[in-house]
């Protein structure tokens, strides 16, 4: 049987950068915080995110959380 164990994680924050003048398309920017604890909750990392937000320019348009896992045989 197989076993998925939870390597890494991720903080992902996608800020709204406004309109691409070319395209018409929303444009995003991005921040990523790596070495996330793999026991944080949701909500430990929306309020580190919501932290965060109050330091940028751009307004927050997405908390995304990454995850990576290493899947063995048990």
């Amino acid at each position: 049987m197989a076993v998925a164990e939870l390597m890494s994680s991720t903080l992902r924050l996608v800020f709204n950068h406004g309109i691409d003048p070319e395209t018409g398309n929303p444009s995003y920017k991005t921040k990523s915080f790596t070495n996330v604890k793999a026991s944080a909750t949701a909500d430990q990392l929306y309020a580190i995110a919501k932290a965060v937000e109050g330091l940028q320019e751009l307004p927050l348009y997405n908390i995304e959380r990454n995850d990576s896992s290493d899947i063995i045989e048990e």
